[in-house]
């Protein structure tokens, strides 16, 4: 059983909603990721979605695009990130995701990557770019090593689309909360709802929603019909801001606990 669906399982049992942190890897250095990457996990992060950056994020707003292009100028590479991961591996415990886009993957060679991640402990990955139809030379060998590859639904995708992207779609279903690029405009949960509500009524596996959530009282509104709550944006932002600051992992750390609190449901009251 993979880390992702474990994690999950057990998240039910708890009645809680996941909490996923987003990261861009080398913003802005490897050495601050590391040290975000911790704080997320004290925090009580349950997945981290770890960004490969990518010159071109065309599903991105300007806070990942700043963010970006600041790893890529610090030299961040696929290599170096699986090292990170690596290195980290044995004191972590919590499944990790790598989130990107297809060219450096291409580039880095599809089977030769999750050979390689998949040896540095990453569960799944996350291709903005790359749709099912189009996966297999990815799909296939991150299949067959038991790497979890998760596919993106959105507002505009019809019932071929809902019904493409799971049947290849495996650790959860990242929905999309809105049309647009990430952090643009805050979410409206009440239109989202019956949205994922419709795919559930077709999809076994957890869903996670994310683009406009950037507090805890966002946060908490979608746990309501939510399994993952997803982050990014709002996190990169604090580190945008705070990058210089020798405490900027506390300060997103912070934010972050307040996030994975507003993932708790209340106990059920006794009869």
């Amino acid at each position: 059983m993979s880390r992702i669906r474990t994690c999950f399982e057990e998240l039910k049992r708890r009645r809680e909603v996941a909490l996923v942190p987003f990261i861009m890897a080398g913003d802005p250095d490897l050495g601050v990721t590391e040290a975000l990457l911790r704080a997320a996990v004290e925090a009580g992060a349950d997945l981290i979605e770890l960004g490969v950056p990518f010159s071109d994020p065309t599903a991105d707003g300007p806070v990942l695009q700043r963010s970006a292009a600041r790893a890529l100028q610090r030299g961040t590479s696929l290599s170096r990130i699986l090292e990170l991961v690596a290195k980290l591996r044995p004191e972590v415990a919590v499944p990790i995701i790598l989130f990107g886009y297809y060219n450096p993957i291409f580039h880095y060679g599809p089977a030769r990557l999750v050979e390689d991640a998949k040896r540095a402990g990453v569960d799944g990955l996350l291709v903005v770019d790359l749709p099912p139809e189009e996966a297999d030379e990815l799909w296939q060998p991150a299949r067959a090593a038991g790497v979890d590859m998760i596919f993106l639904l959105a507002p505009t995708s019809d019932a071929r689309r809902v019904r493409a992207v799971l049947r290849k779609a495996s650790g959860f279903v990242y929905y999309v909360s809105m049309t647009g690029v990430t952090g643009a405009k805050a979410i409206e949960p009440t239109d989202v709802r019956p949205l994922v509500e419709r795919v559930r009524a077709d999809c076994a596996l957890p869903i996670g929603v994310g683009f406009g959530i950037s507090s805890g009282r966002e946060a908490a509104a979608v746990a309501e019909f939510a399994d993952a709550v997803i982050v990014g944006s709002a996190i990169m932002r604090l580190v945008e801001a705070h990058h210089a600051d020798a405490n900027v992992a506390d300060r997103v750390g912070a934010f972050m606990r307040e996030l994975k609190d507003a993932t708790r449901k209340p106990a059920p009251v006794a009869a």
